[in-house]
């Protein structure tokens, strides 16, 4: 029996190429949201939990409550994604096509809408992004959060470098990458938002439309929705 040929768009789940354009879309949406939605970070809740403590602990403290609701609707993301992950096969897809059509619908959205339903509908589909693709070959990472990351390629980075160990060489170099695809999305999302406002989401939506096709050819091509390790 012929084994399948790779295709130039095949993107396993777990591929360092996956990998990167998540974390590329992560770093946007945490740019997008802070400069264009009262600086909430609508990805990263460690940063918003902090920011509900300082605003909680100053004198306007009513601030601190903008905080609470993208926390809640992280939560809820995480929860919907265990679910989908329990019942339906081809969860990865849904979550893919559904983040990318919310992405879209914020998008149009006039700028009379409340900023807090922005940075909920936003924090909701990061959750569902992160629960569900959250391996980097065999290693655990996080597309819309640096500090795990970082803490990853800095100690494979002391193995590959000080005992030549090869396999900590490939975890520091795809750690690295995701990191700077992280930052990169970041610098494009503060560009973008600057010139285009509200309607900059667009461009996260079109980078999440065109993995979501990617993916749907490459599960043809395998016939499984089962992450494919990295040789």
């Amino acid at each position: 029996m012929k084994s399948k040929e790779k295709k130039w768009y095949s993107l396993a789940p777990n591929s360092f190429i996956m990998g990167m354009l998540l974390a590329l879309v992560g770093g946007y949406l945490d740019a997008y949201t802070y400069i264009t939605r009262d600086g909430v970070f609508a990805t990263a809740q460690t940063g918003n939990t902090v920011l509900f403590a300082v605003r909680a602990a100053s004198p306007e403290y009513n601030g601190a409550l903008q905080n609470v609701p993208p926390f809640l609707a992280f939560i809820a993301g995480v929860l919907v994604a265990e679910h989908m992950k329990a019942r339906l096969d081809k969860h990865r897809r849904g979550v893919l096509a559904l983040e990318c059509v919310i992405l879209f619908i914020v998008g149009r959205l006039p700028g009379s809408i409340p900023n807090m339903i922005v940075t909920i509908s936003i924090a909701f589909v990061s959750s569902l992004q992160i629960a569900t693709f959250n391996k980097l070959g065999k290693w655990s990472y996080n597309s819309t959060i640096t500090t795990g990351n970082l803490r990853a390629a800095a100690s494979a980075s002391y193995e590959a470098f000080v005992h030549n160990d090869r396999e900590a060489m490939k975890k520091f170099i795809g750690f690295s990458a995701i990191i700077i695809s992280f930052i990169g999305g970041a610098l494009i999302g503060t560009l973008f938002s600057t010139f285009l406002e509200y309607k900059a989401i667009w461009i996260a939506s079109g980078i999440i439309l065109v993995t979501t096709i990617l993916y749907h050819k490459s599960r043809e091509q395998e016939g499984t929705e089962e992450p494919i390790e990295m040789k």
